[in-house]
């Protein structure tokens, strides 16, 4: 399957021109996938049949492998984009914004302890390389704090020290001292001298971490009023979805809507009677079909 890097990020040149950037991950493999009532059944013999998969493969060396690919938007093209570049709802057209690949993602290595590399793994989109930085998108605002707290409260505040988590350029470097599971000597950290005490805190003269400057982030214009404001007002939420729904071919237009109708047939009359026209407004067959897949999965419990 493809993935799709929902949040828009900023990327910077030598020069200081900002450019927004958006990334997608398209697999080498091929497109393959299970429909409903296969996937009950497979999910019956094998829940972890999709973790099988990917294990046996990689041991096979057969390995998975994605093209990285990303769409590229002037800075200034933002101002006056027909969507909201930063609204996670909404896709850049490829026709405005081609992909262009960068490199290839391969994953060709099983982890040899399952709780040392998997469950104690940390990602947080904060981790960024100098050149790449964050964009309004105010969903990833949340993220760049929520994910940090979640790691310290899941794994404990050195999360980073882990060596999953650390990064191998360079050591972890930071002015936390204390903690669980501290096991990184900073640099002045030590007070075994009585005239060189440990330091947190900086500028020191103790030879303590200092912020990289080389490659700077670019200052980002704001303009406009900070108040609160309806964001659905003047926000057109069907187009691109009708769009899409309109590049199905029939068989999977009808998956779409037997997948929707199996939770929505599950609700109350009048809630089905709320979200249904949601549908109709991003194409009138769309919300046609979920009406009759929910009449058919009703008709089915009925009858049993």
């Amino acid at each position: 399957m493809n993935g799709y890097g929902s949040h828009t990020f900023g990327m910077w040149n030598k020069d200081g021109e900002r450019y927004w950037v958006k990334f997608h991950f398209k697999t080498k493999q091929g497109i393959e996938y299970l429909t409903e009532p296969k996937s009950r059944e497979v999910a019956g013999q094998g829940p972890d049949h999709a973790q099988r998969d990917l294990v046996d493969s990689i041991e096979n060396g057969d390995f998975p492998q994605w093209a990285v690919k990303v769409q590229i938007m002037p800075e200034a093209d933002a101002e006056n984009y027909k969507v909201n570049p930063f609204d996670v709802t909404k896709v850049w057209n490829h026709s405005d914004y081609p992909l262009i690949e960068i490199g290839t993602l391969e994953l060709n290595r099983n982890v040899e302890n399952y709780f040392a590399e998997t469950e104690q793994s940390a990602f947080a989109p904060s981790n960024m390389v100098p050149g790449i930085g964050a964009s309004p998108d105010k969903m990833l605002q949340a993220r760049l704090f929520a994910y940090q707290g979640a790691h310290r409260y899941r794994i404990g505040a050195n999360y980073n020290q882990v060596h999953v988590n650390c990064p191998h350029a360079t050591r972890a470097q930071n002015y936390q001292r204390s903690g669980a599971m501290a096991g990184v000597i900073q640099p002045g950290s030590e007070q075994n001298l009585i005239d060189q005490p440990g330091v947190n805190y900086n500028p020191n003269s103790k030879g303590g971490p200092v912020e990289g400057v080389e490659i700077p982030e670019p200052p980002l214009r704001i303009s406009g009023d900070a108040d609160r404001y309806d964001r659905n007002a003047g926000n057109d939420d069907y187009t691109q979805a009708g769009d899409l729904f309109r590049l199905m071919s029939e068989d999977q237009q009808q998956q779409v809507a037997d997948n929707i109708a199996g939770g929505l047939s599950q609700c109350s009359a009048e809630v089905q009677e709320r979200m249904i026209p949601h549908f109709d407004q991003a194409d009138p067959k769309y919300g046609s079909m979920v009406r009759e897949s929910i009449a058919a999965i009703t008709g089915i419990r009925k009858a049993s």
